[in-house]
């Protein structure tokens, strides 16, 4: 049964106050009382979630277990922050990658504005849909070179599939990947080294982590709501990898996806560096989804190459 909500407005100092009446040690209370001031008691709220105490019942109460400090309740966020960071620089690289090879794919296959044409791709595709999606997106578009086209050639809000991919969303990539016909997805998967139905997988879970990312989304702990699929290779399925809705998976899916880019090893480094004092606290590691031995596992060790990867 709902109830009115009552709760009222509390000052940064009384935010403060009742963390402490409910357990929170504060070991520096300027630090403490700036991140309120600057992040807000309600958004922090989700980084000392995981140290409330639970009753007999199994019911989380408001009360912090001992000991629980401020520093910590910092320290998971600005960790939660940064991951956030690694993971948005991922996806971008991946993006991209994409979108180009979509992009020479569509164009060397049906011409400069063959991605207009519903019969360049599969039977069940509702391209007109997918069209009108990018269409609007042209529409409210401020780039320079939209302007100069709009303004040069006919046929607007028809543009070259290389324009076109241009301001795409990475949801609209994913939903043209997913259209095209199997002689197309194949190579771009190729490149990639991935089952082109697999590909067409991750990129829609990748769409829905990159706004997570973008909201500024909790992402460190979060059960994933849409979860990769396992690719075939016993390397992908338990014990090496035991869950697929946390977010190890996630780190998983774009190694893999970076493999073939000269970037891949410097950003899991990157990684490595972020993620290693944070695992090594057994709760905070799991609630991640990293197995104990994380980094030996066959698609993140430095002694991997990826190579044979499904």
């Amino acid at each position: 049964m709902t109830r009115p909500y009552t709760k009222p407005p509390l000052t940064f100092d009384q935010q403060l106050a009742q963390l402490v009446e409910r357990g929170l040690v504060v070991d520096d209370q300027e630090q403490i009382l700036c991140v309120l001031e600057s992040t807000s008691y309600y958004r922090l709220s989700a980084y000392w979630y995981p140290f409330r105490v639970r009753d007999q019942d199994g019911n989380v109460t408001d009360l912090l277990e001992p000991g629980t400090t401020s520093s910590a309740i910092i320290t998971l966020y600005e960790f939660d922050r940064r991951l956030r960071l690694s993971i948005m620089d991922a996806i971008e690289r991946v993006e991209i990658a994409v979108r180009t090879r979509l992009t020479y794919q569509l164009a060397h296959a049906y011409g400069t504005f063959g991605h207009l044409q519903h019969t360049n791709f599969h039977t069940g595709f509702k391209h007109a849909e997918w069209l009108a999606s990018v269409e609007e997106e042209v529409g409210r578009s401020k780039e320079e070179f939209i302007r100069h086209h709009r303004e040069t050639y006919d046929g607007f809000p028809d543009l070259p599939i290389w324009k076109a991919t241009e301001i795409m969303s990475l949801g609209n990539i994913s939903v043209l990947f997913g259209g095209l016909k199997h002689e197309d997805k194949k190579p771009i998967a190729d490149w990639f080294r991935l089952h082109h139905k697999q590909l067409a997988q991750w990129l829609h879970v990748l769409t829905y982590i990159r706004n997570v990312c973008a909201h500024h989304g909790r992402l460190w702990n979060r059960e994933l709501a849409i979860r990769p699929s396992r690719p075939k290779s016993e390397d992908w399925q338990p014990p090496a990898t035991p869950r697929t809705d946390r977010v190890f998976i996630i780190l998983l899916m774009l190694r893999q996806l970076l493999a073939v880019m000269p970037s891949a090893e410097e950003w899991q480094q990157r990684c490595n560096r972020l993620l290693e004092p944070m695992a090594e606290i057994p709760r905070w590691r799991e609630s991640m989804g990293l197995p104990e031995s994380w980094r030996e596992h066959p698609f993140w060790s430095p002694r991997s190459g990826l190579e044979g990867t499904p």
